[in-house]
């Protein structure tokens, strides 16, 4: 959380002579971007109760991923992903051996404010900070429990990528977050329980437009 502070601290600092500029400009205020996720746990778990332990092992997805971008001025924007993730979740290690805890969904909309550098031709990177809601659902329970029940998460999430410029509209992407989920998560009618850290790598790349 203290470099996150931090990040946040400087990206407002380097954005102040942007918001206190004149916003007029030809370029577009809006962009879409379609992109394919690489989304990669990195997991963690305490684990009491019935069964103790610590070793979770939660499944790596690829999966499409809809975002659109608000550009409040040229170096000032915020954006707002939308994507689903299903996952595998089990034990390969505990007291009660390995156990199947069967997959959820996860549904984890981020907001990030972003810093984009405008000063490189084509090439534009962009370096961001935000917040992370991830709301579990469908969870099927394996077949090592009889139950399994999933806690919402908030947390931070930080942000890095280029967009490379096609023409004054079409653009690749490719871009990276860190974003910090953590679950608690019971099983058998809270006999079992667990305190979930996933906190995946997001790796992304597609296509967008500017309007």
């Amino acid at each position: 959380m203290r470099k996150l502070l931090l990040t946040l601290l400087a990206t407002t600092a380097i954005a102040q002579p942007a918001l206190a500029a004149d916003t007029s400009s030809n370029e577009g205020k809006w962009m879409l971007r379609a992109r394919a996720l690489d989304v990669i746990p990195d997991e963690g778990a305490s684990i009491t109760g019935a069964v103790t332990g610590s070793n979770i092992e939660i499944s790596d997805q690829i999966v499409p991923e809809l975002d659109v971008t608000y550009f409040a001025t040229n170096n000032i924007a915020f954006e707002l992903i939308a994507a689903i993730t299903p996952h595998d979740v089990n034990t390969s290690t505990s007291s009660a051996g390995a156990l199947d805890l069967g997959d959820v969904w996860l549904l984890p909309p981020t907001l990030t404010a972003q810093y984009h550098f405008t000063d490189l031709g084509k090439c534009k990177p962009y370096v961001g900070a935000g917040v992370n809601y991830t709301h579990f659902f469908g969870a099927d329970k394996g077949t090592s429990v009889t139950d399994v029940s999933y806690g919402d998460s908030f947390g931070p999430a930080l942000q890095a990528g280029v967009d490379y410029m096609l023409d004054d509209h079409w653009l690749i992407n490719l871009d990276i977050k860190k974003i910090w989920i953590n679950s608690d998560v019971k099983f058998n009618g809270g006999a079992i329980a667990a305190d979930v850290d996933i906190d995946p790598l997001v790796v992304g790349i597609g296509f967008g437009y500017k309007f």
